[in-house]
């Protein structure tokens, strides 16, 4: 049914006749969003189309690397901006143009980079994921998605998962780490927070999977380079967070600027349609990463933008960010008939179904509320902090110089970060204002207040030659009982761009602690950075190292609290610590070496500084054995692993059990080992938990071919949990 009954009247004596008025279906929200995505097709002209499958940003890019010179009027039929106001009004202002200007009223989608926080600003992903706190990983996204959806933002590009094992790429910043299984779960964790229970709520956004797919390995770590991903590679490591991530409901995914194998991914079929669409059975859509259709020019698989956007298109691409090649040239591929009217209705039809999906047909405005009703509310804020405090990593503690003991009367807080804001947000800070992030100094403050005299001396930059600052800094950690130094990166030293031939941090902090180090004071060093660090001598100078990465807005106080012993550090090293960059790629799940005990460096061990997983407490825990509900399974039946954790301490503290398999022989050579099962929690002291790993045979013994189809073998695999390995069999 087309008509409705609006309430239009007429009056003859007694008798009201109602009047009818025609709506179109693809108003109708009573109908199917597949009906009315067949009605508003059908009423599209070619040019309308076209601009749906077109994104433009509404002033400048909050990435300095995508900043336009000229900002444009945004058209009423556009399909998508980035969205970079956090003003509601002014968001609803361009919404009503779309509504009431265009023919056919149909809703903009507003997408911005809510990588790590909306205005709450969270730590960066890499920390989130030594949380291993999925749950709290979810409630920070869907903050995010709160102070999104209410400041005007209805997508997000976000969750990154491309795998990474390079550190010397910037962007590892924003992913989870190097383990495949780790990310998937995280991005599962993610898509939950953003998209709700279903993309109609109120305070829902879209997620957005990146960089699909291989981006993380660019050639020495370089970005925008090419990678060689070998087909066994993709599927065995690369694809399996996106597939968790589209299994999970995920709305839309972002093609990456890399070159795959000769082949970029922007304008790669078999990803993109074949495996996507085809196999995956993806109904949202794709969109290109800024520039990224053009970029096919570049990488040298286009002649010119027309071919560029043939290519990219073709390939699966329904969304073109910022280069206007889409609107430029797919009118006339089309009439070339290069391009099928079919295919563009099938990307229509597929950027339409968010559109209805997020409910922008029916409810196309958003609340207008003041910035305190949508901003840093305590329960935002709340989670702010226990990620923060989850997400930092104990990398050393001699002799249990932390927690500091009662008796220390004056702290000594030396160094660039103590006092910073800026750089604490990380990365793609989303809408965060550095002036309400709590510093180093201001948790100390609140922590230490009345108890300790907390001296302070910044004793150099971030970078630089500059050592006019050293005097004082020693004379202040000379009159302090201990002394917390307190080091790292620039924001912009990790995220888009911001490749690193060394991950060292530079000459000038090294020479800071050296020196510091020669008043024979305990020697506390504190890392905030969006990287693994190469520490060279910064190891063997500091008694203690606290790793916090970037911890955002709430980071000070967390801190604090764990340098006290108020709180106690649970976080896990999500990523690798090269013991020095030439030994990058190392990374826990490498393949076997044909000699294992020969063939490394001559120069330098083998071993890294701080394994994934790697994290200390101020408590200790032991694990009993392992026992199996049997040495032998099928492949249609389960396997229960339980191990019993005591924590042996004084003192509640969160344990992460990492459960991992390993398969000795098989058709096609598997990993040392590989993560499939973990699990976090708290115990008291003296308190006893089994945790427990049901072992699936398709799930977690089975590996994919180059093609991705499962390989699932029979033959004998092992279970390694903190150091215990045990022997099972899988039979037919």
């Amino acid at each position: 049914m087309n008509k409705l009954i609006t309430g239009l009247f007429v009056f003859f004596g007694p008798m009201i006749l109602f009047a009818q008025k025609t709506i179109p279906i693809y108003k109708d929200k009573n109908v199917p969003i597949e009906k009315r995505i067949d009605d508003l097709l059908k009423r599209m002209t070619l040019e309308e189309k076209m601009l749906q499958t077109n994104q433009w940003t509404y002033g400048k890019n909050a990435n300095e690397n995508n900043i336009e010179s000229i900002q444009k009027g945004v058209r009423a039929e556009i399909g998508s901006l980035i969205y970079r106001s956090i003003n509601p009004v002014y968001r609803n202002q361009i919404m009503r143009k779309a509504m009431e200007e265009s023919r056919l009223g149909i809703p903009i989608l507003m997408g911005f980079d809510v990588i790590h926080g909306y205005r709450t600003v969270y730590p960066i992903p890499l920390a989130q994921a030594c949380s291993w706190n999925t749950d709290l990983v979810t409630k920070a996204c869907a903050v995010a998605a709160k102070e999104s959806r209410l400041s005007g933002v209805d997508w997000t590009f976000s969750p990154m998962v491309d795998v990474a094992r390079d550190p010397r790429w910037g962007r590892v910043a924003e992913g989870y780490g190097e383990d495949s299984y780790a990310n998937a779960v995280f991005c599962v964790a993610s898509v939950k927070g953003y998209q709700g229970k279903k993309l109609s709520d109120p305070f829902s956004i879209a997620a957005c999977l990146k960089h699909y797919v291989g981006y993380s390995l660019s050639e020495g770590g370089r970005d925008y380079h090419s990678s060689d991903v070998s087909p066994q590679t993709l599927w065995e490591t690369f694809m399996p967070p996106f597939q968790a991530g589209v299994k999970a409901g995920a709305a839309t995914l972002m093609s990456g600027f890399n070159d795959m194998s000769g082949v970029p991914a922007s304008a790669n079929h078999y990803t993109l349609t074949e495996v996507l669409k085809e196999r995956w059975k993806h109904d949202g859509f794709v969109v290109s990463d800024w520039g990224s259709v053009e970029n096919l020019i570049a990488q040298g698989l286009a002649k010119d933008r027309k071919e560029a956007g043939l290519k990219s298109f073709l390939a699966g691409v329904e969304m073109d960010m910022v280069d206007n090649v889409y609107v430029d040239f797919l009118p006339q591929l089309v009439k070339e008939k290069k391009i099928p009217v079919e295919k563009i209705d099938d990307a229509v039809r597929r950027i339409l179904r968010l559109k209805f999906k997020l409910g922008l047909f029916d409810n196309p405005y958003v609340q207008e509320l003041p910035e305190k009703e949508r901003y840093y509310q305590p329960e935002s804020m709340a989670v702010a902090q226990q990620l923060a405090e989850e997400s930092m990593v104990l990398l050393k503690n001699n002799n249990q110089v932390l927690p500091l003991s009662n008796d220390i009367r004056q702290i000594a807080l030396i160094g660039p970060m103590v006092k910073d804001s800026v750089n604490m947000m990380g990365s793609w800070e989303g809408q965060g204002i550095a002036s309400v992030v709590e510093t180093i100094m201001e948790g100390f403050e609140k922590e230490f207040s009345g108890k300790t005299t907390l001296n302070y001396a910044k004793g150099c930059g971030f970078e630089g030659t500059d050592e006019s600052g050293f005097g004082e800094a020693v004379q202040t950690a000379q009159k302090s009982d201990v002394v917390i130094v307190c080091l790292g990166e620039m924001k912009k030293w990790s995220g888009e761009n911001a490749s690193r031939s060394t991950i060292g941090l530079p000459a000038i902090q090294h020479r800071l602690l050296a020196e510091l180090k020669k008043t024979g004071k305990k020697i506390i060093l504190v890392l905030s950075n969006g990287r693994p660090i190469e520490l060279g001598d910064m190891e063997s100078l500091s008694d203690a190292i606290v790793e916090i990465w970037q911890p955002g807005i709430a980071g000070g106080t967390p801190l604090a609290g764990i340098i006290s012993g108020r709180l106690n550090p649970s976080g896990k090293l999500a990523i690798t610590f090269p013991l020095v960059t030439g030994q990058i790629p190392i990374y826990y799940n490498m393949r076997q070496s044909a000699r294992p005990k020969i063939g490394g460096y001559q120069d330098i061990s083998n071993e890294p500084k701080y394994w994934f997983g790697h994290g200390l407490s101020y408590t200790s825990f032991s694990y009993g054995n392992v026992k199996l509900s049997s040495d032998k399974l099928s492949k249609k039946s389960k396997l229960i692993a339980q191990v019993e954790v005591t924590n042996t301490g004084n003192r509640t503290g969160k344990e992460t059990v990492f459960w991992y398999v390993s398969d000795p022989v098989a058709s096609i050579s598997r990993p040392m080992k590989e993560l499939k099962y973990f699990e976090k929690s708290e115990l008291k002291a003296g308190e006893k938990k089994v945790f427990k790993f049901e072992i699936d045979p398709e799930r977690d013994l089975s590996f994919p071919d180059s093609n991705g189809m499962k390989r699932l073998e029979n033959g004998d695999f092992y279970l390694t949990i903190n150091h215990q390995r045990v022997k099972f069999e899988l039979i037919n």
